[in-house]
């Protein structure tokens, strides 16, 4: 969410529209950082407390509201009547609080805050949603009027491309990856079914076509169970483990790879299927949304609960993935930065010349043309 955040703020700067970005103070959560025990709640000091009131003073000076963080609905009661929007970037933590996720119990902790959250959501003016996926199950979630909802899709939060050759070998030669390999980006979330890419990966490389195929694996820390996999099926030299990985080393992977392999089982957009496809990569996801409509034409689909049908299904269109991958250059166009940013300034006004939540300093700017500006 910063990353996409530090993307808007850039974006409508170089549109010529002032923008400040402002985030939760850690005062008191500075005194003994740490996200479990007396400094979690320390923070929370900091951002149910402090937070609000520096908010209400900010939001006195600007024209529009942005929450980029979905996570953070329940403070727009403090900007009072100025237009603003909370984008949406998933709602499975809320699923899961109300208990439609049998299989992942969430702390009663986490239900509070998820609690806060929706009501947050159904109180917002508006919500951006990054996906129709994510449209549809906020819709259903939260009984909000489809009028009051938009869908922006994302654009790449960083300026992902095809990357020559030779800069591509030297990267991977500085992480330690050589040979052909398929690629998984994630991290250890249960949705994210890295277990599920470790038992996929090892039925594809029974067949003789795919045996010399790698598996390079970049996010989170293995988890015990992905660990003992690994050991039990003798892949320890057939799987690397990459964490800490910057964003050209990520481009130069994405570039490198035979193909990006995402079986993810729940997702509010799928950011690596199009940093892929970018990168001029194949991809071979999940047949679910939002995978299917990140993914397009360009992707192929597999069921990701069937291990064995999805390795067969990567095994039959190995022979494709030129085609793929020119297919997945033109897909990714589709998610263009510049295309988001057009997306929210277009929200953004419509909320301004909207009766409701209308500030008289936001029409004036309208009807004077000048310069806005965004918090």
């Amino acid at each position: 969410m910063q990353r996409f955040a530090a993307v808007m703020a850039r974006g409508l700067s170089e549109g010529g529209h002032r923008v400040r970005t402002i985030r939760a103070p850690a005062v008191f959560g500075r005194l003994l950082p740490s996200p479990t025990g007396l400094g979690k709640w320390l923070g929370y000091v900091d951002k149910f407390l402090l937070f609000p009131v520096l908010l209400k003073a900010m939001a006195r000076r600007v024209d529009v509201v942005h929450f980029c963080d979905h996570s953070n609905p329940f403070y727009s009661r403090y900007v009072g009547r100025i237009p603003h929007v909370v984008t949406c970037h998933d709602v499975i933590p809320i699923a899961n609080a109300l208990g439609e996720l049998q299989d992942h119990r969430m702390p009663w902790t986490g239900k509070i805050l998820q609690r806060m959250i929706m009501k947050g959501l159904v109180r917002a003016q508006h919500v951006a949603c990054v996906s129709a996926h994510t449209e549809k199950e906020l819709l259903r979630l939260t009984g909000r009027d489809p009028g009051t909802t938009t869908r922006v899709s994302n654009g790449l939060n960083y300026p992902y491309r095809l990357m020559g050759l030779k800069e591509a070998a030297e990267r991977l030669r500085s992480l330690g990856v050589s040979g052909r390999f398929l690629l998984h980006v994630g991290g250890n979330q249960w949705y994210k079914n890295r277990l599920g890419v470790l038992k996929i990966f090892a039925e594809v490389i029974q067949h003789p076509a795919a045996a010399e195929l790698k598996l390079v694996m970049v996010g989170k820390g293995w988890t015990g169970a992905m660990r003992d996999f690994v050991h039990a099926r003798g892949l320890a030299d057939k799987v690397v483990e990459l964490q800490g990985v910057g964003n050209e080393d990520l481009g130069a992977l994405y570039s490198s790879a035979v193909a990006l392999l995402f079986p993810s089982l729940q997702e509010g957009f799928g950011w690596p299927i199009v940093e892929a496809q970018a990168c001029g990569c194949p991809v071979f996801t999940s047949n679910r949304a939002p995978m299917t409509e990140v993914g397009g034409n360009a992707a192929v689909y597999f069921d990701p609960t069937q291990t064995a049908a999805a390795a067969a299904i990567i095994l039959q269109h190995l022979p494709r993935l030129q085609e793929m991958r020119q297919a997945g250059l033109e897909n990714a166009k589709r998610f263009r930065t510049e295309a988001m940013i057009a997306g929210y300034i277009a929200l953004y006004q419509m909320l301004g010349q909207s009766p409701a939540g209308v500030s008289d300093r936001w029409a004036e700017a309208l009807a004077t043309n000048t310069q806005k500006e965004y918090l």
